[in-house]
């Protein structure tokens, strides 16, 4: 894989009282590394959810992108599909008590845990999703089986087959497939435990005190970084493969003190994840994968058949200003969703997003070999205090992870930052 380029910004977000304002462009330099010949290759990215990261769990952060890119990569290698990888990374993913997927995921009002997962397949553009799923380790497990079912056509006396499943329908199905069951008692950590009481406190409190919300909300404020797991939210992960096909997947514990069966943006079709292969509308692949209350989910769906130019506004902030002055603001993602219509009624807009863009291309200019290369731009983005983040390519040693965090000063939910970088997957000789 060859690093041409990364850029992070940081931008505020417009208000009423402030206008737009680029805060910070970061340019690192290239970076090189040795195409090692028989591997296959492809691309993958992740995040383990954008929210506020503690710097106590910093490693154990960073450490479950590491393994779930190796998981994606390791599958790409052994040449399985796109969707394969981006699942077996959300797996890893969901496995984790550090994230709000699967298990140690948010409790619903009863003291249950209730999933939401959904995955997309750029080749053929098929969906599968969960939602409201207990007692299944792995919901995107069963969403990608329904996907793969889906694919195999009608079922017997021409029945559709399904793509979406919820609650104890979405739990029979996944049995019925061969995916094993799991005790609910087992997806519950110390740590969701824990958040559960202390959220189910504050609400008992806030039921009782009419008179003084003032107060009661100064004291939730005061005590979001009580647990030292931190406040995070859907996990999700972005592929690209050998021939060029993308995949993308989310997976979500929703809401913490979620009514039961409530059914999140994670498992909703153009809202939780995008995966599309180049066609005759352009030339790129894109996988998308979002997180958050709100900010990227309504635009993005919004966008949903409009993905190229959603893509081209994030990449062109980040990837493409190789200029020394700042980007306009009239191509940041800022004009998409703080400014949507959708939002107009939301308190905050706290949310991340990670962007695959892919493309065939020839070799550098000045080579005289024709060499098959695979242009990979990728980039998150949060509104969050943070974003933890990790990405490999299937020719490196091993996985890059990153914290991503707001600025000293700025303000979540009022303020934007945006990474991202480019690199080359040249296929290996034969």
């Amino acid at each position: 894989m060859i690093m041409e380029k990364g850029i992070s910004s940081v931008e505020v977000l417009p208000s009423k009282s402030s206008q737009v304002t680029a805060v910070k462009l970061v340019v690192k330099e290239p970076e090189t590394k040795q195409i090692q010949r028989g591997k296959r290759v492809g691309f993958v990215l992740v995040h383990a959810g954008a929210g506020y990261h503690s710097e106590s769990k910093a490693k154990e952060y960073k450490h479950v992108c590491k393994r779930a890119c190796q998981k994606a990569i390791e599958k790409l290698q052994a040449g399985a599909l796109a969707t394969d990888a981006v699942t077996a990374a959300l797996i890893e993913l969901e496995d984790s008590p550090f994230t709000n997927a699967g298990l140690g995921s948010n409790l619903n009002l009863l003291g249950e845990i209730e999933c939401d997962a959904s995955i997309m397949d750029g080749k053929s553009l098929n969906f599968g999703a969960v939602g409201a799923l207990s007692g299944i380790k792995n919901p995107v497990s069963v969403a990608n089986r329904l996907l793969c079912e889906g694919q195999k056509g009608k079922l017997s006396a021409g029945r559709i087959p399904p793509c979406f499943l919820v609650g104890e329908g979405a739990y029979r199905w996944a049995v019925d497939h061969g995916i094993p069951a799991c005790p609910p008692g087992i997806m519950a950590t110390r740590f969701s435990l824990a958040a559960f009481k202390r959220n189910k406190r504050k609400l008992e409190l806030a039921e009782k005190v009419e008179t003084d919300l003032i107060q009661i909300k100064k004291r939730r404020q005061s005590n979001e970084k009580e647990n030292d797991s931190g406040t995070l939210d859907t996990v999700g992960a972005v592929v690209v493969d050998q021939e060029g096909n993308v995949a993308a997947a989310v997976s979500s514990g929703g809401l913490a003190l979620k009514h039961p069966g409530r059914v999140g943006q994670a498992a909703l079709y153009g809202c939780g994840c995008w995966a599309e292969n180049t066609g005759a509308h352009t030339p790129y692949s894109t996988a998308v994968s979002t997180s958050g209350i709100c900010y990227f989910y309504k635009y993005f769906k919004k966008l949903k058949n409009k993905t190229d130019a959603f893509v081209k506004a994030l990449v062109d902030l980040t990837v493409f200003s190789t200029q020394e002055t700042i980007p306009t603001v009239n191509n940041s993602p800022q004009r998409f969703c703080a400014g949507s219509p959708f939002l107009a009624n939301e308190d905050g807009v706290l949310g991340g997003v990670i962007v695959l863009r892919s493309c065939r291309c020839s070799a550098e200019p000045e080579s005289s070999q024709e060499k098959p290369t695979l242009l990979v731009e990728f980039l998150w983005s949060h509104t969050t205090e943070s974003m933890c983040v990790g990405y490999m390519s299937a020719q490196d040693g091993k996985a890059k992870t990153h914290i991503s965090r707001l600025p000293p000063g700025a303000v979540a939910g009022q303020s934007v930052a945006i990474e991202g970088g480019v690199c080359r997957l040249e296929s290996p000789e034969s």
